[in-house]
């Protein structure tokens, strides 16, 4: 029977591991594919306090890494697919078998929203991505578009310029809403095209993308844009489903929590992106997995 059992491997879910590790408790973190999460995908983070002059999500998440297999937090790659109480703890089904535990923290953060346009599924992988550090480099002097209004898709332009031979920057509103900062790199870079008021119809391609379908919001226009790729960020959605039956969620299906990270469930927290919360940075994931940790032990220390 473990204590608590995390699973997640972002900061959020990192920090948790490294507060519970010293609260004493017998704890394991279960990440499915890399540590980091989200973070992976930032070329530089340039607001998380201790790195001035930024340090890349990846060597910022190899940090984290480091400090947790240090002080003996245990991590092992698996996948967990169902969560099911028993009397006052849960057994949770994995990849390599089944574990009982008497706290879970879902720290499972976030996945990128799909356009749900013609094409993007069968493309996904051919030309549709959602990850400009991911794959930017395998456009390089390729026309690509970048779908989104907000700061990530300013970010991400901004990166795949590098490499692309131009992007357009396609939104559906008549300004795009960015930051001073973004709106700044967006006027001084002239590989950026902006196209607003506009949305997608359609990806096209056969074997891989080689266009989009798009039509003006405003006049009813359509046209073709041939690009060779096309990076979609238009939202988040959380990746809740582990816990969608067993605590409350709110309607874009967030985890909610109190100040403590305590979901609805007795013994089931939630940290990070995946929680309902007014801001998912680094920083703020880093504060929910210590406040869950603390409040974990506490938790389980009155249940003796």
């Amino acid at each position: 029977m473990k204590d608590l059992v995390i699973i997640g491997g972002g900061p959020g879910g990192l920090t948790c591991g490294i507060y519970a590790v010293r609260s004493g408790l017998d704890v394991v973190l279960y990440e499915r594919s890399a540590l980091g999460g989200s973070v992976l995908s930032a070329e530089k983070v340039e607001n998380y306090p201790g790195f001035p002059g930024g340090i890349s999500g990846p060597d910022l998440i190899a940090r984290m890494e480091e400090h947790a297999l240090q002080i003996g937090l245990p991590i092992e790659f698996t996948e967990v697919h169902e969560i099911t109480p028993d009397n006052s703890h849960y057994r949770l089904r994995t990849r390599d078998g089944e574990v009982s535990t008497r706290v879970v923290v879902i720290a499972t953060g976030t996945g990128p929203r799909p356009l749900g346009v013609q094409g993007e599924d069968r493309l996904r992988g051919r030309g549709v991505s959602y990850c400009a550090v991911c794959d930017g480099a395998f456009f390089r002097d390729q026309p690509v578009a970048v779908v989104g209004g907000g700061d990530a898709a300013v970010e991400e332009a901004h990166y795949l310029s590098r490499f692309a031979s131009r992007v357009y920057l396609v939104h559906p509103r008549e300004s795009i809403k960015r930051s001073r900062v973004g709106q700044r790199r967006i006027e001084e870079n002239r590989k950026i095209e902006t196209v607003p008021n506009t949305r997608v119809l359609a990806i096209s391609g056969d074997r891989a993308v080689d266009g989009i379908v798009l039509e003006n919001i405003q006049t009813g226009e359509k046209w073709n844009l041939k690009v060779d790729g096309v990076f979609v960020y238009v939202g988040i959605q959380p990746n809740s489903y582990l816990v969608e039956k067993l605590v409350d969620l709110d309607n874009r299906r967030f985890i909610i929590t109190d100040s403590h990270m305590r979901t609805s469930r007795p013994g089931i927290y939630a940290v990070g992106d995946v929680r309902r919360t007014p801001l998912r940075q680094i920083a703020t994931a880093v504060g929910d997995g210590a406040i869950a940790a603390i409040w974990a032990e506490k938790y389980i220390t009155s249940l003796s």
